[in-house]
This record gives C-alpha cells, sequence and structure tokens, in this order.
C-alpha cells in the first residue's frame, strides 16, 4: 500500500513540477519500484488469468490435487520457498494443513515474466486472510 501512495504522491508532484522536474520524479519512482515489492493489485490479475483454475479464486485449492494458498504457511513463510515454486514448479506429493495433495504445478519460468511472477506472489501472500509482505522483483530474480 505504501508503494501505491508513494508513487502517487510522485506522480502528482511531477504534474505539477516543470518537466524536468517531471522526469526525474519519474526516474525517482521507477527506482524506487524496482527495490520495493510489487504490486499485489498486479498479482491479482496474474492470478485469476494464470492460477485461479487449479487453487481456485478463493485460494482454497482442490481438495487431493492442489492446495489451498488460503493459510498456507509456505505460502507466508520464507519467500525463498515459494518463489522457486512459483519459477520452477513442484512435483509429488506434499502436504499442507495435515492434508495431502499430489497434483503438479508447473514451472512459470519462461511463461510469464519475473515481474509477474513477484506481482501474483505478492498478491498470494496478501489474499484470504493471510499476512505475509509481498517480494520484489530482484527476489524473483535471484531464484534459479
Amino acid at each position: 500500500m505504501r508503494i501505491v501512495v508513494s508513487l502517487a504522491l510522485l506522480v502528482a508532484a511531477a504534474g505539477c513540477a516543470k518537466s524536468s522536474n517531471a522526469t526525474s520524479a519519474a526516474a525517482s519512482a521507477s527506482a524506487a519500484a524496482m527495490k520495493n515489492p510489487a504490486s499485489a493489485s498486479d498479482g491479482a490479475t496474474v492470478y485469476l488469468t494464470d492460477c485461479s483454475s487449479c487453487h481456485q479464486t478463493n485460494g482454497q485449492g482442490v481438495s487431493g490435487a492442489f492446495p489451498p494458498l488460503a493459510g498456507n504457511a509456505v505460502v507466508t513463510g520464507n519467500p525463498v520457498a515459494v518463489i522457486a515454486i512459483v519459477k520452477n514448479g513442484l512435483e509429488g506429493r506434499v502436504t499442507v494443513n495435515s492434508a495431502a495433495y499430489s497434483g503438479i504445478m508447473p514451472s512459470w519460468k519462461g511463461q510469464i515474466s519475473d515481474d509477474q511472477i513477484a506481482a501474483v506472489i505478492s498478491y498470494i501472500r496478501s489474499s484470504w486472510a493471510n499476512h505475509a509482505g509481498g517480494v520484489s522483483v530482484a527476489q524473483v530474480e535471484s531464484i534459479k
């Protein structure tokens, strides 16, 4: 939320400034956005397009096949784990909240951009009563 407010203030300030100041403000906003977590609102679009058919629009997953993202400790824990799963996929049996799942998570690396991966992970970490922080594009890029 801070990013959106900060960017909105920079855009408003840039609109009132001379064009050289506007260019400088836009460059500052762009640099700040690169360092800060991705927009969860952008992630909602990615989620609905690419993830909701398996994990459902409410994040509850499909019993036995696709685990819930809501209330999932891997989603809300260390972001390295969830980034690795989204980028590189996951096969085999997993247990979430004492329930076993055996679906296949595809690798999204090369299918969607690192920006989109950061945005969708930021979205799932803050949706459905999940309260984890967002992730940055730099964090996603650091996972191979």
